[in-house]
């Protein structure tokens, strides 16, 4: 067995959950998409701030802490610092609505199919930035 880090582990982890956002989506399940997608680009981002040495608090956007030590990651990362914050700041806000809803917001009725690709695009976009930063055991993660 191969012994991988805990950012290793976050990165994997939201590289599977961008494999069922598609049956999701075939399924026409949008708010779950959003869900979903909100998972993996909080683990993705986690994943990268561990890799530098940063610890990230137990909140679902950690955007913020991105521009905070944009300088530690690498400069292909860098330069979408503020889009990787505002695609976890998005998703982040989404959260709960996707979820649980609201008596006058029901999650299955409110988000839609634009809705839904937008966060897929958003969550693959973090993830593949996420992978300039941690290096992947050999075979993981393709």
């Amino acid at each position: 067995m191969t012994n991988i880090t805990l950012a290793q582990s976050y990165l994997l982890k939201a590289d599977v959950r961008l494999k069922i956002l598609p049956i999701l989506l075939e399924e026409e399940a949008f708010s779950d998409v959003i869900r979903e997608a909100q998972e993996a680009v909080e683990l993705a981002l986690k994943g990268m701030l561990r890799q530098v040495g940063i610890e990230p608090p137990k909140v679902h956007d950690v955007g913020y802490l991105l521009i905070e030590y944009q300088s530690m990651f690498p400069k292909p990362v860098q330069q979408h610092i503020e889009q990787l914050r505002d695609i976890s700041r998005w998703l982040r806000k989404e959260r709960e609505f996707a979820f649980y809803g609201e008596v006058d917001f029901i999650p299955s009725l409110e988000y839609s199919k634009e809705d839904a690709k937008r966060a897929i695009q958003d969550a693959n976009f973090v993830v593949k930035a996420a992978k300039e930063c941690i290096p992947l055991p050999e075979g993981k993660g393709k």
